[in-house]
């Protein structure tokens, strides 16, 4: 099992922890769940923090972390293994599930509804209390060690049209929600991930928040705010604000003409 917070404060180790502000209860219902040995579901938008929350937990807990980006070609078997021709043998090599359930530690699938339902299928298993996975091409069942967690991520925003997780798996996971963090929060935010001053970046995250309510004018992918942390990362190495949030955050959410005018018309506005 992982080190408890005291013990990570008895070592030193909390200092190390990779930035996270929570925004709400999600530390302790993931350190409950982890404990109740219970796999969890992240659902929110692109850049809102789901991932570096995982990796914050991770070393909260003393876990290491394998992360699989799910895309519509993922198979059964990138995440259990095959077979592969090394010289003369054909030996078995694990994939990032199944290594993650032989010595423990986090397995995040993100984007996990990108994944072909056939494929997530095999982690039923591990979501109840089996906590099995079964490897057919080796004869193996292995039972997950006390210190594995599955963890995967979607996001409902826009994956719900087309593609959604059936009602059998989402029932198996503990939820939470995530969302873009409140203005105070996400300056602080890009201020510690980017160095950059208070009045400069409360600047930027003004802009950015302002061209979010562009979605309702057609918007499709409003900006997160690991751009609005890229924008004043480069606004600190020289760039003019104008020229870091035209590069950092508008031209990556969109090509359309009239939509990048109005964007630069909000930072002209409030840069």
């Amino acid at each position: 099992m992982g080190k408890s917070l005291h013990e990570e404060e008895k070592h030193g180790h909390v200092a190390d922890l990779p930035f996270y502000l929570p925004v709400g209860d999600e530390v302790e219902v993931f350190t409950a769940a982890y404990k109740a040995r219970m796999a969890v579901l992240l659902k929110g938008p692109t850049g809102c923090g789901k991932t570096r929350f995982v990796r914050h937990m991770a070393a909260k807990l003393g876990l290491s972390v394998d992360t699989v980006a799910c895309h519509d070609d993922l198979t059964a078997s990138d995440l259990l293994g095959r077979y592969l021709i090394k010289g003369a043998e054909t030996v078995w090599v694990d994939g990032p599930l199944t290594s993650s359930v032989r010595k423990g530690g986090i397995c995040y699938l993100d984007e996990v509804v990108e994944a072909r339902k056939d494929t997530t299928v095999i982690i039923h298993p591990l979501t109840d209390d089996r906590r099995i996975l079964t490897v057919d091409k080796t004869g193996e069942e292995l039972t997950a060690p006390e210190d594995f967690m599955l963890v995967v991520s979607y996001n409902p925003g826009y994956q719900h049209i087309l593609k959604d997780l059936k009602p059998s798996t989402r029932q198996r996971f503990v939820a939470l929600e995530f969302d873009y963090p409140s203005e105070e929060l996400e300056v602080k935010i890009v201020i510690k991930e980017s160095g950059l001053d208070e009045k400069t970046s409360s600047a930027i995250v003004r802009a950015g928040r302002k061209m979010r309510l562009l979605t309702e004018e057609g918007l499709d992918s409003p900006p997160c705010t690991r751009l609005f942390v890229h924008a004043a990362s480069l606004v600190k190495n020289g760039l003019t604000p104008e020229t870091a949030v035209l590069t950092a955050i508008i031209r990556p959410v969109t090509d359309d003409e009239d939509t990048i005018s109005a964007m630069l018309d909000i930072a002209t506005s409030m840069l």
